[in-house]
């Protein structure tokens, strides 16, 4: 930032001295050359008159011409040639000063019938005035770059040293700090945004304490029921039917991962910046457990497919939750058998943009299908939004699974319509992930 504002403010000093020191210089060097040209061009003024006064009634020069006036003011190292009238010679030639003047600058002035006047002198002085007048005028022009470059830096300073400032509470605040910064630069545009960043921290600090104050409530009841519950079933577990004791462990099992689950969700949302690497087949085989016994009920097969090294860089309890809306989904919506397919989409390397190939990472699909008549193009469209549903119930289940994994950076879609295939999206772990060129394209 700091170096665009300093070669554009300088880019402007070095035009402008450009613009006017040039035609500066050029008017300078003529101004001299003007200024010597009238001087002499006065002498020679002052000699003609001195040649007038000494003709006679009839226009010409009588006897000797008195040269001492005109000597007087030809310069020492110049010459002067004067054609005069006589009685004798129309065209009589006197002249004064040195006989042969180098590299002359010559004047001359015509007297008419009182003949003509003819000055020489060395231009070695001007050329040289000349010079150092160019020299003032290069050398105020130096000074005005320099002066503007102290400007530029100034100016550049006072500018990006804020900006960069500024940023870098915008980055710090996205990384959780919520500090306030007293600190104001008397730039009204930027202490505008620093008083804006000062009430969003304040704000985004005031809902983080909310959020994490109902968590902890919520999470707090949530145990004290399940433990509530649980003991109920530890009762049951005593019971003379075996049978009953079956469903009892089996309940109890369940309250023991759900007790887990609240536990993650908790610790994960207090600590959203840690990447956790998590095996996709062993995360999801919790749900598959969970949810075999609903679909043999139903006389329905629950199948999990899938290479059990995909590694996805994802919180396993929100992809098992998000999986669980969609399985369950599948049991109430759906029909014949319900897949869950892993499989690992390769980073791609795409040259059809030009010579700079761009890279798309690697990717952990999750597919849920069933065999159903699937989602229909009326109810598509709105399938995610919260408090829609189609089918009577709350509307929360699909749009609850889509923040879940969107909250650890991936996404959920509606892949297929008939029958219905929902994919969900999750960075795979970064480690030793192969990469392709253009071949294979994600499915969107």
């Amino acid at each position: 930032m700091r170096r665009r504002i300093l070669q554009s403010i300088l880019a402007v000093v070095i035009l402008t001295a450009l613009l006017l020191g040039v035609p500066l210089i050029y008017t300078a060097w003529l101004w001299v050359e003007d200024f010597t040209r009238s001087d002499l061009q006065i002498r020679l003024d002052r000699m003609a008159t001195e040649i007038i006064a000494q003709e006679g009634a009839d226009g010409v020069v009588e006897g000797v011409l008195d040269i001492d006036s005109l000597r007087l003011l030809t310069p020492s190292d110049g010459r002067l040639v004067v054609v005069y009238p006589t009685p004798d010679d129309g065209a009589a030639r006197v002249d004064i000063g040195e006989p042969v003047v180098p590299s002359p600058l010559v004047e001359s002035l015509a007297m008419g019938t009182s003949g003509s006047l003819r000055l020489e002198v060395p231009s070695d002085e001007m050329r040289t005035q000349q010079r150092q007048a160019v020299g003032a005028v290069a050398l105020l022009v130096l000074v005005s770059v320099a002066a503007g470059t102290v400007v530029a830096v100034v100016t550049a300073n006072r500018l990006a040293d804020p900006l960069r400032d500024v940023a870098g509470r915008a980055a710090r605040l996205a990384e959780g700090d919520f500090r306030p910064d007293s600190r104001r630069h008397g730039i009204p545009e930027l202490d505008r945004v620093s008083d804006v960043l000062d009430s969003a921290t304040v704000e985004i600090a005031g809902r983080l304490q909310r959020e994490h104050a109902l968590v902890a409530d919520v999470s707090h009841q949530l145990r004290s029921r399940l433990t509530a519950v649980r003991l109920r079933l530890d009762e049951l577990s005593e019971h003379s039917d075996p049978a009953v004791v079956v469903e009892a462990d089996e309940a109890m099992a369940q309250v023991d991962r759900l007790t887990v689950a609240i536990d993650e969700l908790v610790r994960s949302s207090r600590n959203s910046g840690t990447e956790n690497h998590v095996s996709v087949i062993r995360e999801l085989g919790v749900v598959i457990a969970d949810w075999k016994r609903p679909f043999e009920d139903a006389s329905r097969d629950l199948v999990l497919r899938g290479d059990a090294t995909v590694m996805a860089s994802t919180t396993g309890s929100r992809l098992r939750e998000a999986v669980a809306v969609l399985v369950d989904n599948a049991l109430m919506h759906g029909a014949g058998t319900c897949t869950v397919a892993v499989r690992l989409i390769h980073g791609q390397t795409l040259r059809a943009a030009g010579p700079d190939a761009s890279i798309r990472e690697a990717t952990v699909c999750v597919e849920v299908s069933d065999e159903g008549d699937g989602v229909s193009n009326d109810l598509a469209p709105h399938i995610f939004d919260r408090g829609f549903s189609g089918a009577g119930s709350t509307g929360v289940g699909l749009a609850l699974a889509r923040a879940l994994i969107e909250a650890d950076g991936g996404r959920l879609e509606l892949q297929r319509r008939r029958p219905a295939l929902f994919a969900i999206f999750v960075p795979v772990a970064r480690e030793h992930v192969p990469t392709r060129v253009a071949g294979i394209r994600e499915p969107r």
